[in-house]
């Protein structure tokens, strides 16, 4: 009994220690994990605080980096076909017309049309090979062989014009008339649809303006006036590439992504104009009409190895185009060839009363001599020295070098563009409402970018799958009348100095850029400037050679340009849209 009694309080004590040594253990855990946890704590806490001081820098710096709203490189999209573009709705129209257009009658049209100039097409018309109907037919039958709902598909094209083959038999008859005054005449043109237009609603891509049913801006006026045919809408990165802020350029929640004919879903489009980038460069249209507030037509021009100029503003009208800025936007025409681009900017000029920017030239901007009096040769070209990394540029200058131009490497003037966004932002404030009350449809619901912000927020999914950053950015910026002019008039003598120290420095004519990359310069300065397909890097995306000169020096730039692309015909139609 007394053992027994021994060995059970030696049991006793045991499991005394050993709960003693539990507890211990415990509380040397619970130790280390408050230690971990306030370690754990301690570093998410210093991080989130060096993510955040940052994001403040990042938010400092996108005030003043254009880059903020240039080209950006995606791979992987949210969104690839419209949800909102009917094919049965928009075939109907041409299904008829469309029965006797064969393959056959295909095949044997496209010697005749594929990559050639407007004079060559009229020629051709002249000379009875070529109609403008079949021309129009020949269009409808490529945007539907490619563009969309197949493995080639690039969803360059929003809408089309129902009564354009009516228009362009119409046309065959007035030639017999002998009533063709302009070169543009019976010519299909795309419009990016930004730009106001009857038969078609211009909805900037958004579907807030699915339904905004309109009548003719200026510039489209002019084009008709002068015969041409409007064939249809082209996509554009929504809101001309001013909404969403890290969504990939070509994408609009009404046309879905565009797609690069030079690489589908690898190179980018470019943007904003990025429908009627890839629609000219694959041969859907002879020419298209895009918009630039900075980079908008030089980034999808030279991401599709085609011409595209940036006029001075003012030159052609912005009435009835859906703006970002009153102060830096502009149409331009964007063609394959400077030829082509010439006879568009010729045909859309005119002075506009109620464009407070619009400019009355006294002299004509007509080629009818060609280009002979605005050769490269002799003309004095800044070259940037950080752009000398760039083997097609090396070559380029080489190449203009042979036809006679002098080239000075010159550096960047250390000058920045300090609340570049917050002009888009207080302009677009202001512009918007102007056009949504005098220019859109009646019947819309929204009136102000507030009231778009709204709208989408009721079917996010389908309206902003890459949100509202840019647009919720305008709503919150706030800024007195005096802030704005000191604005505007900073980034505007900063864009003169970047040009004119150098220019006055070495007597330069013009400067040679790349693709868009001092487009926000070019902007704020009011310059001009124009790009030509200069070749393809490694990976086959196109480059283009961007030339930059003073204000209302499109007659001097268009010939560079013509001097450049005849010496070195770099563009090669994209090999999977022949």
């Amino acid at each position: 009994m007394v053992f027994k009694t021994l060995v059970f309080k030696n049991c006793i004590e045991k499991l005394t220690q050993l709960y003693l040594s539990v507890l211990f253990l415990v509380f040397l855990i619970k130790i280390l994990i408050m230690k971990s946890l306030l370690f754990i704590f301690t570093f998410l806490l210093i991080f989130s605080c060096k993510n955040s001081e940052s994001k403040t820098e990042d938010d400092k710096k996108s005030s003043t980096d254009i880059s903020a709203i240039s080209t950006k490189d995606f791979r992987e999209f949210k969104v690839l076909d419209s949800k909102h573009i009917n094919s049965s709705d928009l075939w109907m129209p041409f299904n008829t017309a469309l029965e006797s257009f064969t393959e056959s009658t295909y095949e044997n049209l496209k010697p005749l049309i594929l990559e050639q100039d407007i004079p060559t097409l009229q020629k051709h018309i002249r000379d009875g090979k070529l109609s403008y109907e079949n021309l129009t037919k020949f269009y409808l039958y490529r945007i539907r062989k490619f563009d969309r709902e197949n493995d080639l598909s690039l969803n360059s094209v929003i809408a089309l014009n129902p009564n354009v083959i009516e228009e362009a038999k119409q046309k065959d008859i007035d030639l017999k008339n002998k009533t063709l005054k302009h070169p543009i005449f019976g010519m299909p043109i795309l419009l990016k649809d930004n730009i106001n237009t009857s038969a078609m609603s211009t909805t900037a891509g958004a579907v807030a303006l699915k339904d905004n049913k309109t009548d003719d801006a200026f510039i489209v006026q002019r084009l008709k006036d002068r015969g041409a045919l409007i064939l249809g809408k082209a996509n554009l990165s929504e809101w001309a590439y001013f909404f969403c802020g890290d969504c990939p350029s070509g994408y609009s929640a009404i046309g879905g992504q565009t797609l690069n004919p030079y690489g589908r879903k690898i190179i980018d489009t470019g943007g904003s104009s990025s429908g009627s980038g890839v629609a000219v460069s694959s041969n859907f249209c002879v020419a298209a009409v895009g918009s630039e507030t900075s980079g908008s037509i030089l980034s999808p021009s030279s991401q599709n190895s085609i011409v595209g100029l940036k006029p001075t503003i003012g030159l052609l009208s912005r009435s009835g185009i859906v703006p970002i800025s009153s102060t830096l936007d502009t149409p331009g025409p964007m063609t394959k060839n400077v030829t082509d681009n010439a006879i568009m900017l010729e045909a859309m000029f005119g002075y506009d009363a109620n464009d407070f920017k619009s400019i009355q030239l006294k002299r004509s901007l007509a080629f009818d001599e060609g280009f002979k009096d605005f050769s490269v040769k002799g003309k004095r070209f800044g070259a940037f020295k950080r752009l000398m990394e760039d083997s097609l540029y090396v070559r380029a200058i080489e190449d203009l070098k042979l036809k006679g131009a002098i080239i000075v490497e010159i550096e960047e003037e250390k000058v920045e563009l300090p609340d570049f966004l917050r002009l888009l932002n207080l302009d677009m404030k202001n512009d918007l409402p102007v056009y949504l009350s005098a220019s859109a449809d009646k019947s819309l619901m929204v009136k102000s970018v507030q009231d778009v912000i709204e709208f989408n927020k009721k079917d996010s999914v389908n309206t902003m799958p890459y949100g509202q950053k840019l647009f919720e950015g305008i709503v919150a910026d706030k800024a007195t009348d005096e802030e704005f002019d000191a604005i505007k008039n900073t980034l505007k003598t900063n864009g003169k100095l970047f040009f004119d120290t150098p220019t006055k420095a070495h007597n330069l004519d013009g400067f040679l850029s790349i693709n868009n990359y001092h487009a926000g310069f070019a902007a704020v300065a009011e310059y001009p400037a124009i790009t030509v397909p200069m070749g393809y890097n490694q990976k086959g995306a196109p480059r283009g050679l961007t030339f930059i000169s003073e204000p209302l020096s499109e007659m001097e730039l268009l010939g560079w340009a013509y001097d450049y692309e005849q010496a070195t015909k770099k563009r090669v139609a994209p090999k999977n849209y022949n």
